[in-house]
């Protein structure tokens, strides 16, 4: 069983990651032919201000 660990800077709508978590899924069922079925996507979310780029986080950028 696949497991798909997804870390985004949260705000992103519903929409986009209901189409992400499908996305992932197709792509994982189509590169190592599992059924779908078995795939598992996780999304963590985490403020902007605790997610850091070149040493500033995203809050401050």
């Amino acid at each position: 069983m696949p497991i798909i660990n997804v870390t985004l800077i949260e705000g992103r709508s519903q929409d986009d990651k209901r189409a992400l978590i499908e996305e992932l899924t197709n792509a994982a069922e189509k590169a190592i032919a599992v059924p779908r079925q078995s795939v598992r996507v996780i999304i963590w979310e985490v403020p902007a201000a605790h997610f850091g780029v070149a040493g500033v986080p995203k809050s401050v950028s």
